[in-house]
């Protein structure tokens, strides 16, 4: 049995992923939608740019720590392949710290950047808060923190059947 912390990530991995996906699906809705009303009704929408926006933000954001546990970024480990197995695990630890302090930046100055911004609205939006559109970054630092704690506790997360959807999908068969 997985420990708690594996569990709880799981789930927070989960969470990342439909958050994600809804996000970019919601956008490639209503992107169409503010190019259509623009340009055939000759009269633009104009809340379809800042939801836009927002729900990039969440994409980019909340799906980073997904992709960060999934080991799905981009990585050139050309030369750290052909480093000896300690330097490699050195390197490795070295990425995961470098990886937190920037969350932590994300996380310290996008939440003062989301509180600080909470009075203000958007223009076309007056009832929504700029904040709002800024909690993507903090929110999905978080995650992203949480994800490199568990795998320097825990080791790499992404050959677990949750995250490779191809080892579950054999594994159906």
């Amino acid at each position: 049995m997985d420990p708690l912390y594996v569990r709880v990530m799981d789930r927070l991995y989960l969470a990342c992923v439909w958050l994600a996906g809804t996000a970019i699906f919601f956008m490639s809705l209503i992107i169409p939608w503010g190019v259509f009303t623009r340009y055939v009704l000759g009269s633009g929408s104009q809340w379809p740019e800042p939801i836009a926006i927002l729900l990039m933000l969440v994409f980019t954001f909340i799906g980073a720590a997904a992709g960060y546990r999934a080991n799905a970024h981009i990585a050139v480990t050309m030369f750290t392949d052909r480093m000896p197995a300690p330097l490699q695990a050195a390197t490795a630890a070295l990425a995961d710290l470098l990886v937190a302090v920037a969350s932590l930046f994300v996380i310290a100055y996008g939440t003062r950047l989301s509180l600080e911004t909470m009075g203000q609205s958007i223009a076309e939006l007056p009832w929504m808060p700029v904040g709002v559109t800024y909690a993507a970054l903090p929110l999905g630092s978080l995650a992203t923190l949480l994800f490199v704690v568990e795998r320097r506790l825990y080791g790499p997360q992404h050959e677990r059947p949750l995250v490779r959807h191809d080892t579950a999908a054999e594994g159906a068969r």
